[in-house]
């Protein structure tokens, strides 16, 4: 058997002095000089502890990633007519980014407000030709709700057809169930329009459909509008914030999704399909006739006025991001004293602005409902080919509002209004 050799020591030197070790099993040939290695006592340096370490930390980043990266998946891939952008935002904000979504949203609209004076808008300059005249209402709507005067201009001079209302969408029983019009909102802003629309429930049914993903669930009314339902469809509209910022609760076809809440402003539908808007507990209760309650903040007009603070929104009440302090796209929905319903929507709005058109609409109580371009939606519909009455086409109250008239003709992320032809 051959042995190692017995190292040759030099004089005054012993074993136990020698940095070298003899070879042997598990012994580390080389002392801290050698490159790339250390001592098998210091685990840093250990190639195996290091490798170990390497891959715990992966783990743990994978750990933290691969959940995050799939509920980001999940969230662009989900049914709904969102972009990407608002898919990716609205992901962020509903995972612990509010904070960073709401700052760049407040950056963003303090830097882009709408400017001041300047020409009208152009839906202004050009009114439509089948308005009906000032001060000449229609006749023959046989126990129908008449059709209101025309708005009184917020801002002076009034303009050609300002205020000045127009039959809109498809006729039920011979008789336009929607007219529309547009208005300045105030006189610092006169190249902003805000449309108007005037509804009959008397020709018409109201329902409140749920979104695909919001307010989350199956239901019989979900979008999209369904084909054997669109040869009646006269319109339809955004209902109000996604529910945790509603301050309010959501109850249809005898579901409770988020618990009712008195005074919230509620957008009520009876079983008859008659809706109306009041103040949960006084004007409007549960009782087996409501089918539907769809709640948003608190009303912004009572008594037929706006009510008192909406220029301070102490209370944070008109937008977690916005608050009253920006003018944006808002959108809102009231009731007249003889149970029309006013919805109006525009860019460059403040609540308070908002409120003062629909009490210029006649509205006698009246809640905001969306805000922002994205959510802020009002389309009419009809059937241009009598042959075909499914196959619908719709148009927007302002032709400055971004989403498409399409929007809820197909698998539309978020609850809505429509409006059937009785």
């Amino acid at each position: 058997m051959r042995t190692a050799p017995t190292p040759r020591l030099e004089p005054g030197e012993d074993l136990r002095s020698r940095r070298r070790l003899l070879p042997g099993p598990d012994v580390v040939v080389g002392g801290p000089s050698d490159p790339g290695e250390l001592p098998a006592d210091r685990a840093s340096g250990d190639p195996r502890r290091r490798w170990l370490g390497r891959r715990g930390a992966a783990v743990a980043v994978a750990v933290v990633l691969v959940p995050v990266g799939w509920s980001y998946g999940q969230a662009l891939t989900a049914r709904g007519t969102d972009s990407v952008a608002l898919r990716s935002v609205e992901w962020l904000r509903d995972h612990g980014g509010a904070g960073i979504v709401s700052s760049g949203e407040r950056w963003w609209y303090s830097h882009h407000q709408p400017r001041t004076g300047g020409g009208p808008a152009a839906i202004l300059l050009r009114p439509p030709a089948d308005a009906l005249q000032p001060g000449v209402p229609e006749a023959g709507r046989g126990g129908h709700l008449a059709v209101p005067a025309n708005l009184a201009p917020l801002a002076a001079p009034p303009l050609p057809g300002e205020g000045v209302w127009r039959a809109a969408g498809r006729l039920v029983g011979g008789l336009p169930a929607v007219y529309e019009t547009a208005i300045r909102p105030d006189p610092v802003h006169p190249g902003l329009a805000t449309g108007v629309a005037w509804m009959d429930p008397t020709l018409m049914r109201a329902a409140l459909f749920a979104g695909v993903q919001l307010p989350g669930g199956a239901w019989p009314d979900t979008a999209p509008i369904p084909l054997e339902r669109r040869p009646s469809l006269v319109g339809a509209f955004n209902s109000g914030f996604k529910l945790a910022g509603s301050h309010g609760g959501y109850y249809a076809e005898g579901r409770t999704v988020q618990p009712l809440v008195a005074g919230a402003a509620s957008l009520v539908i009876d079983a008859d399909g008659r809706p109306t808007v009041g103040e949960w507990g006084r004007d409007v209760t549960m009782g087996p006739e409501v089918a539907s309650v769809r709640q948003n903040l608190v009303l912004i007009i009572d008594g037929g006025l706006p009510v008192d603070g909406l220029d301070q929104d102490g209370r944070g009440l008109w937008g977690a991001t916005l608050g009253n302090r920006l003018l944006v796209w808002r959108s809102g929905i009231g009731v007249t004293a003889d149970g029309a319903l006013v919805y109006a929507a525009g860019n460059g709005l403040s609540v308070a602005s908002l409120a003062a058109v629909l009490v210029a609409a006649g509205s006698v109580r009246a809640m905001e409902l969306d805000i922002n371009s994205e959510w802020t939606r009002f389309f009419t519909y009809d059937s241009p080919d009598p042959a075909q009455p499914g196959a619908v086409v719709g148009t927007k109250l302002v032709p400055d509002m971004r989403s498409s008239p399409t929007l809820y003709l197909e698998p539309e992320t978020r609850d809505f209004i429509a409006l059937f032809a009785r």
